[in-house]
């Protein structure tokens, strides 16, 4: 069973300011669901940490994507153009090994 990890204060308000950024970026309503993690990958070439992010619009659809860097290191000219959004979503039924 794996055990819940501990993230420090300032790991917590990175991720907070992710969220944040992300739904100033794509406009999202106040009360619209943003997760935002860290993941860890071990695929070759692939950084140890990576941020994903998630979010669902009025509409119930989800969209995410990917940061290449922790998210302490994310800035907010990192996340994707807010005209990008509609790419971001995710089709029904896709069934991917993120978000």
């Amino acid at each position: 069973m794996l055990g819940s990890i501990r993230k420090s204060p300032e790991q917590l308000r990175a991720l907070d300011r992710v969220a944040e950024w992300t739904r100033a970026r794509f406009e999202l309503a106040a009360d619209a669901a943003i997760l935002v993690s860290e993941l860890a990958c071990s695929l070759p070439g692939c950084p140890p940490l990576e941020t994903v992010v998630a979010f669902w619009t009025g509409d119930g659809r989800r969209h995410h994507f990917k940061l290449f860097k922790r998210a302490q290191e994310v800035a907010p000219d990192d996340l994707p153009y807010r005209w990008l959004r509609d790419a971001l979503i995710v089709p029904e039924g896709f069934d991917g090994d993120c978000c």
